[in-house]
């Protein structure tokens, strides 16, 4: 995988280049893909024939190398959508550690919750992770009430975007008990955007 700048400048500028890395990626993997679809055969078609010939209807060296560069580039999306995630939790909370640092151990306060669920659609990412309407939340990645500088939930949208398939570890609190579950945003489960659950802020009173 390409490597992004050790020092790039500001949190945002490393999530911008991780960004357009991840484009690249997905252009590169489309590509692969597109080659597999002309050979009318996927990452799991046999390429040899029920005798165990190699199929002579197929550029078999073709296929074989864009199902190689696939795998490759799955990992590498996989490893800098974990990048991402991490970039744009330090864009809304800069007082998280860089990956090159590392964080003394020390006391916490409580985290305080910022977002309330006010519904959860059936069969959706939501409902999936247990997550329910009333439940307060806590954490989510690495998102706290520190990280929100308004009533805007933007940066916890930023980091769902940048989530596609990739589990979140969030912390809730219902009734007065603290739960965490995992949330995998998706998309095409159904319903509308990658969640299905419908959050909004919250103020303590």
């Amino acid at each position: 995988m390409a490597s992004v700048p050790a020092n790039p400048g500001s949190p945002a500028d490393h999530a911008r280049a991780l960004m357009a890395q991840k484009d690249s990626i997905e252009a590169e993997l489309q590509e692969q893909i597109t080659i597999l679809k002309a050979n009318n055969v996927t990452m799991q078609t046999p390429l040899v024939d029920p005798e165990g010939f190699p199929r002579a209807d197929i550029d078999l060296w073709i296929v074989r190398t864009a199902r190689k560069r696939i795998i490759e580039l799955r990992n590498d999306l996989k490893d800098v959508m974990d990048e991402i995630a991490g970039a744009l939790e330090r864009v809304y909370d800069p007082t998280l550690p860089t990956p090159a640092s590392s964080s003394s151990a020390g006391s916490t306060p409580p985290p305080k919750p910022f977002a309330k669920v006010e519904a959860v659609a059936p069969e959706s990412p939501s409902a999936e992770a247990a997550l329910q309407r009333g439940d307060l939340v806590l954490k989510f990645g690495g998102l706290d009430h520190n990280s929100f500088e308004s009533s805007s939930l933007q940066p916890l949208a930023d980091l769902v975007a940048a989530s596609e398939n990739r589990g979140i570890s969030i912390l809730v609190s219902r009734d007065n008990i603290t739960k965490r579950l995992t949330l995998t945003p998706r998309k095409n489960w159904g319903g509308k955007g990658m969640l299905g659950c419908h959050i909004v802020p919250y103020t303590p009173s």
